[in-house]
């Protein structure tokens, strides 16, 4: 069985990349580690924890993934790939809520970049906070780890998989979002 790291969690942009990178190369048979950090990526690939790792570089509106360089600094690794996938930024909140509720909105840096205009307009008021991964913060909310009032900005399969509700879709401010996404292997 091929083990796939990817940078996030389940619901994350990264494992919508993996799987693409599964198809692109005829792999059937995987499993998803989800390390969240890209340096935890990279270190799995390194310690041949993990067939392949998967990670974000850069987006079109958020520019360059900057937890991404840095790993790549301290890690060693081959690029199999770099793809593009396009990325679908969404406000979801608890069952229930109203973007009128919100006091405070949770999710990873990049994120909030490519939401900028759409925040700057809207929650100009409400604090904004950065999180490792905007999968893991809607997990979070979800488990009640998050205040009641608090949205987070994450893909569309996080509302499902996480029983939240849209409050509003496709936030980010590229109409064509996309983000560069590396595979790698171990050099």
């Amino acid at each position: 069985m091929t083990k796939i790291g990817i940078m996030g969690g389940k619901g994350s942009f990264s494992e919508q990349a993996a799987h693409v990178f599964a198809e692109n190369h005829g792999i059937e048979a995987y499993l998803l580690e989800y390390l969240i950090s890209s340096a935890s990526v990279l270190d799995a690939v390194e310690k041949e924890e993990v067939n392949y790792g998967i990670f974000a570089m850069e987006n079109a509106q958020g520019g360059v993934v900057i937890e991404s360089v840095e790993a790549l600094a301290k890690h060693r690794c081959t690029i199999v790939e770099m793809f593009h996938i396009p990325v679908d930024q969404n406000l979801l909140g608890l069952q229930g809520s109203h973007i009128g509720d919100i006091t405070e909105i949770h999710s990873h840096q990049q994120a909030l970049r490519q939401c900028r205009n759409y925040l700057a307009e809207h929650f100009w008021t409400r604090p904004l906070i950065e999180t490792d991964d905007t999968a893991e913060a809607a997990r979070r909310l979800s488990e009640g780890k998050l205040e009641k009032t608090a949205a987070v900005i994450a893909n569309k399969a996080c509302a499902e998989l996480y029983d939240l509700a849209i409050l509003q879709d496709s936030i980010h401010d590229l109409k064509h979002n996309l983000t560069l996404f590396l595979g790698v292997k171990k050099l």
